[in-house]
């Protein structure tokens, strides 16, 4: 299983889904983390991510532009099979173990982290496939609630826990 996370802090994703069971579970090729810097595709040259709201409002956004740049590069590295795209974000569908067992189903999931006010909705509309929330509160970012969902569903997949029972016993 791929999971791709979209974020502005891969630092803080490599640093926690590196260690622990995840770890092993990567140097042992069952499943792949990998974290994408936005910043590394936005066409600004002081790499700049933000930007005022489209249409107005208050604070800022997440640039459409390098967030679909990053997208599209990360659709051309996955391979074939079921892909899901998700989007951090406190208005979505909370996330628990029955959501946790349903994206085990898949071959590759894309999680974006928001940041800012959030990210602009042509972005969500034409490419997110689902919000998810890991409650209502409200986060400084995506990173953490991502970092969660990963854990949660690589737990299931076969060979990352060295019993079934570790996943199935326990929810």
């Amino acid at each position: 299983m791929r999971f791709d996370i979209l974020t502005l802090f891969p630092e803080q994703i490599k640093a926690v889904l590196g260690e622990s069971i995840i770890g092993r579970a990567q140097k042992s090729e069952i499943i792949s983390v990998y974290a994408h810097d936005i910043r590394d595709y936005t066409t600004n040259k002081h790499r700049k991510v933000d930007d005022a709201p489209y249409g107005g409002g208050k604070g800022m956004l997440m640039a459409t532009q390098p967030i679909c740049d990053c997208f599209d590069a990360v659709r051309a590295m996955q391979g074939e099979g079921k892909s899901k795209v998700i989007y951090m974000s406190p208005r979505g569908r909370v996330f628990n173990h029955s959501v946790a067992k349903e994206l085990a189903s898949y071959d590759n999931l894309t999680i974006l982290c928001g940041h800012y006010e959030g990210i602009d909705e042509r972005f969500i509309e034409e490419c997110v496939d689902e919000e998810l929330s890991l409650g209502d509160f409200v986060l400084t970012g995506g990173e953490i609630p991502a970092m969660a969902i990963c854990d949660a569903v690589c737990r299931m997949v076969p060979g990352v826990l060295p019993d079934e029972e570790g996943f199935t016993e326990e929810s």
